[in-house]
Order: C-alpha cells, then structure tokens, then sequence
C-alpha cells in the first residue's frame, strides 16, 4: 500500500500506509489523524480537508477540478499554490510518499 506522511502545523509527522482508491481525507480519518475535519465526508462541499501538498510531488497529482478550485478560496487557512483539498486526491501507486501539510485550522 502507497504510505503517506501528514504533518501537522507543529511539525509533527504521521506516516500511514493508505489503500489504493481510498481519498488522502480518508486516509487521515481511518488512521485518527488530527487536522482534517471532513464535515461532509469527502463529498467536496466544505473545504475542512484542506491541505497543502510538497511541492516535490505536486506534479503527480490530477489538476483540481473547477468546483474544488472554487472551494479553496474559501478554505479557513490561506490559500497557496500547493493547496488542495483531500477528498479529491485519490491515493495510487504514483503518490506513494506523498507529503501533505496540514493547515493551522480547517474551520
């Protein structure tokens, strides 16, 4: 299984191992990492599973669909050019190692 690394705002680091097909969001709540809300379990409605993903792997990712663009500019941390929201990274093979940075606050 690909493994992924939250880090937390204090710089704390989670790695978990997350199943294929399962989203980055649930990978966190499955494995009680603390960061991610998810209010609306993944549905891409409440922007509380935003993350900033490393810069070093950014490039393996699908581009946001417009609808999650548009929800990131109102997530409750800033935006960046890395951030994402978590429901909609769907965990392969290619984001194995991924490293995501969770924000100071999701709400």
């Amino acid at each position: 299984m690909p493994k992924i690394t939250y880090v937390a705002a204090d710089g704390t680091e989670a790695t978990v191992e997350v199943a294929h097909g399962t989203s980055v969001m649930r990978g966190a709540v499955f494995n009680d990492i603390d960061g991610i809300v998810a209010q609306c379990g993944g549905n891409a409605q409440c922007a509380t599973c935003h993350v900033y993903v490393d810069e070093a792997v950014a490039d393996r990712l699908e581009p946001a669909q417009p609808y999650e663009d548009d929800l990131l500019d109102f997530t409750a941390s800033p935006r960046r050019p890395t951030s994402r929201l978590s429901c909609q990274l769907e965990v392969t093979d290619a984001l194995d190692g991924l490293t995501v940075h969770l924000p100071e606050r999701q709400n």
